[in-house]
């Protein structure tokens, strides 16, 4: 599982729900392997968190093709960008998020009720 979180710059959330828009639309007509993509939004409009998930490490950098380097670049334009990646992530991807303002987060406990 993935969570991004945006602090936005002045006035741009506008652009950033216009922008997510089309990140979930591309999700639910060309990804085949995310299982979960909500996008949240704090009471004034300041902060976001995007919360994916996928069904492996190739679903995930599906989804970022589909995106496009284009559309990720304008979205993350709108704000500053930091995530937590939480799970037993592929070298591969841990390869790919070496640079990125990203935690990594391997498990340790769960409990199912």
């Amino acid at each position: 599982m993935g969570i991004a979180r945006f602090v936005f710059h002045a006035g741009a959330v506008d652009e950033f729900t216009r922008l997510s828009r089309q990140c979930v639309q591309i999700v639910e007509q060309e990804d085949t392997g995310t299982t979960r993509y909500e996008v949240y939004l704090n009471a004034d409009r300041t902060e976001a968190i995007v919360i994916e998930e996928y069904v492996d490490a190739a679903a995930f950098f599906d989804h970022l093709a589909h995106v496009g380097p284009d559309l990720m670049a304008a979205i993350s334009k709108t704000g500053t960008l930091t995530g937590e990646v939480l799970g037993s992530p592929s070298a591969d991807l841990r390869e790919r998020l070496a640079n990125a303002p990203v935690s990594l987060f391997a498990p340790h406990l769960r409990a199912i009720t």
